[in-house]
């Protein structure tokens, strides 16, 4: 743990805010650019890790653990959030035979 705590603290913050920020970034133009309903779900999976790195991160730098612990509700939300999203998805999927969101416009109707 000790090694762990050393590595975390000898690499500068400002690392970790570029790779979150360049995570945060790819999710949100793959929830922007993308067509797939799978690919979108899984950018806002990207977008949520890179929040908890930064939680991550902080929380180490500080020396508080609050921090890891909100990643932890987090990361329960996120889990419930791919379940309901999966479920909703097989459901679409045997109605129409896609998971394109172009598709979902005949669902209106």
């Amino acid at each position: 743990m000790s090694l762990l705590l050393n590595i975390l603290q000898v690499v500068p913050m400002q690392y970790y805010l570029m790779v979150s920020a360049a995570l945060f970034s790819i999710g949100v133009l793959g929830v922007l650019f993308r067509r797939n309903a799978i690919t979108i779900f899984m950018c806002v999976e990207i977008m949520l890790n890179s929040i908890n790195l930064l939680l991550v991160a902080f929380s180490t730098y500080h020396n508080d653990s609050n921090g890891q612990v909100f990643v932890f509700f987090v990361m329960a939300v996120a889990a419930a959030e791919v379940a309901v999203g999966l479920a909703i998805l097989v459901t679409i999927f045997r109605n129409i035979r896609s998971v394109d969101i172009d598709d979902l416009k005949a669902l209106k109707n």
